[in-house]
């Protein structure tokens, strides 16, 4: 069971699309494939138990890939939590293959994300997938092919809602003249911002962002360091205030850490109860501002 320091409701809740409410501090399940994303865990079990505890935490937003192993992450979940309590919400994405550990290539064909959809559909034991994001736009393929895909998806009952991931302003701007699209997500952390002006749009529009590698903090944690003497002085972890200070960062923030360790997962989900004063917040986005 979840404590109140542990309990992912500590980090508030965000409807993505308008009728899907998550708690925001959310799971990202990448981390339990094996080296390089490709092939199954060291530890099975473990994996099994990670996902299931995240639901004693309280968490309702796992996010993952048909790519994480391939395929592995999906089944994992399922394996572990289906059939699915009714207030959790699985995203998971399509749009990049993989022939290797550590190899990522986009493929936008619409012929290649449909049988992506369906196969996703069939590793989660899913009638529906919540939220279906496009994992990298192929700059091969017209746009408008590749979201058209997936709102075709979307009007057959297969998808719910559609998302994007690493993309600009101006294209979630193109994508939405074909679909409507719920959320954004972006590579953004207290050490790398550059996705900062599609966090703000985000924000106007009441669209969810997805950071991911969120833990991420540079040398902001070195020994001696702003984020290091900050973790001391408020008896916390530095990767903890990474989680809190991205929290508090903006409402429409959904970050999902991964770890295939219990004890980790235990660690990340405290973030959540972790309330930054104004000035620390400052200082944190004064120090990264200034890198």
């Amino acid at each position: 069971m979840s404590t109140d320091k542990t309990s992912a409701k500590r980090s508030g809740a965000f409807t993505i699309g308008g009728d899907l409410t998550v708690n925001r501090l959310g799971y990202g399940a990448m981390q339990l494939t094996g080296p390089g994303i490709w092939g199954d865990p060291r530890d099975p079990d473990e994996a099994v138990r990670v996902l299931r505890r995240a639901l004693e935490l309280d968490v309702t937003f796992i996010d993952t890939a048909d790519s994480y192993g391939p395929f592995v992450s999906e089944m994992l979940i399922k394996k572990a939590l289906h059939p699915y309590p009714k207030d959790l919400v699985i995203a998971t994405k399509a749009g990049l293959t993989r022939s290797g550990p550590d190899d990522w290539r986009p493929v936008g064909r619409p012929e290649y994300l449909r049988q992506q959809v369906h196969l996703s559909l069939r590793h989660l034991g899913l009638e529906r997938i919540d939220l279906l994001q496009l994992h990298r736009i192929d700059p091969k393929v017209p746009l408008e092919e590749q979201i058209g895909e997936l709102k075709l998806l979307q009007d057959e009952g297969k998808i719910r809602h559609i998302g994007l991931s690493e993309v600009t302003v101006e294209e979630i701007q193109a994508a939405s003249k074909i679909a409507k699209i719920v959320s954004v997500q972006n590579l953004y952390n207290l050490a790398k911002r550059d996705a900062e002006p599609v966090l703000q749009y985000c924000e106007a529009n009441q669209i969810a962002f997805i950071p991911w590698f969120p833990l991420a903090t540079g040398e902001l944690a070195k020994a001696g360091g702003p984020l290091d003497e900050m973790a001391k002085r408020l008896n916390a972890q530095p990767s903890q205030l990474a989680l809190a200070w991205l929290l508090k960062r903006s409402p429409v923030m959904l970050p999902i850490p991964g770890t295939s360790s219990v004890a980790h997962l235990e660690e990340n989900m405290a973030a959540a109860g972790i309330e930054l004063s104004d000035a620390d917040f400052q200082t944190l986005m004064d120090v990264t501002t200034a890198k």
